[in-house]
């Protein structure tokens, strides 16, 4: 009589952590998007990781950062060569090898973006507002600066006038000059008196229940992540990495519509408020290791990435230059402190 057949050990997948689960969960809800727009993934990790360091990076570096996210070399390619017709990027090639550098234009935009995106929120106000009394438009302008004064925080409160909270005559006036106006617009300031005419003033000029509606989803979408990241979760580089960059990609689309109001002029408990908070405290946990995993992973075509520079570190308030402390979670110690849990009421402040 023969022995028994000895069976195969069963071997199983070890189970996912939190972070990977969390982590996971939202890249298949970018993954579903459609159309999925490469370029504005790119856009995303040029402004946010490869801007600091240099503003280059090779072609191949660039698919091999975007493939956790579903991008295939074909959709890269095209991104890139689209959003250097469009004057973002400036390609440089070397035989077969090709790098994309941001464009005196990409580097001007992406400068304003990085100011609204990192900074704090608005603080005190004075009561005093801006108004810009535009011309008649024609053109393309009839379009095109209504959305340029939007993306700056002004509302159109009436047709061809709109105000703004907190930006003054001086810096109005910039703004028009750099807009191309000419001087046939207006810049007056005013004060609207009694707080029933500044709350009337912003529910003509701002739709804060979109905002709202998107912010509460943004939390939704991301706590998550914050919930296993303040439970000491420890995420390698990589999945550090794209932690970092969708939390900004979507921060980024939302937060880049918001005025950024003062909170006299917002409802309590503004959900805008918990938005940053949240991101603020999500990014300083991940900066590091994500910072690693660009080190490891991008290069230009002579040379490694350099440093990050200063001014990355100061993101959001101030990130911790650190590793890890030994139980995990949130970085310790460091010449930069990343700002501290606050009650989710507490609006914060920008600078």
């Amino acid at each position: 009589m023969s022995p028994p057949a000895t069976l195969p050990r069963p071997t199983y997948a070890r189970p996912r952590s939190a972070i990977e689960s969390a982590t996971q969960a939202l890249l298949r809800d970018f993954r579903r998007q459609r159309p999925l727009r490469g370029g504005s993934l790119i856009v995303t990790i040029f402004g946010d990781a490869i801007a600091p360091r240099g503003g280059v990076i090779r072609l191949g570096s660039l698919i091999r950062l975007t493939q956790p996210f579903g991008l295939t070399e074909r959709l890269v390619r095209t991104s890139v060569a689209r959003l250097a017709q469009d004057g973002w990027l400036i390609a440089r090639r070397d035989g077969r090898r090709s790098e994309y550098a941001l464009s005196v234009q990409g580097q001007e935009r992406f400068a304003e973006a990085t100011q609204r995106i990192y900074g704090r929120l608005a603080a005190q106000w004075d009561g005093h507002w801006s108004l810009l009394v535009l011309p008649r438009l024609t053109g393309k302008d009839r379009k095109r600066i209504p959305a340029e004064l939007k993306w700056l925080g002004f509302g159109e409160i009436a047709p061809r006038v709109f105000a703004h909270p907190d930006s003054g005559l001086a810096r109005s006036t910039e703004w028009l000059r750099h807009l191309q106006i000419g001087e046939a617009a207006l810049v007056l300031t005013s004060t609207s008196g009694e707080p029933l005419t500044a709350q009337r003033l912003v529910q003509s000029g701002w739709d804060l229940d979109e905002l709202t509606t998107r912010y509460a989803r943004f939390l939704q979408s991301f706590a998550p992540v914050d919930q296993a990241l303040e439970a000491a979760a420890v995420p390698d580089e990589q999945t550090a990495f794209v932690i970092r960059t969708l939390l900004i990609h979507e921060y980024r689309k939302i937060h880049l519509q918001d005025p950024l109001l003062p909170p006299a002029l917002l409802p309590a408990d503004w959900v805008g408020a918990r938005a940053y908070e949240l991101c603020a405290t999500a990014y300083a946990a991940v900066f590091s290791a994500a910072e690693a995993f660009l080190s490891t992973t991008a290069s230009t075509l002579d040379d490694t990435l350099p440093p990050a520079q200063r001014s990355a570190y100061a993101r959001f308030g101030g990130i911790a230059v650190a590793s890890p402390s030994p139980t995990g979670g949130r970085p310790a110690g460091g010449s930069l402190q990343p700002p501290a849990r606050r009650p989710a009421t507490r609006r914060l402040q920008r600078s």
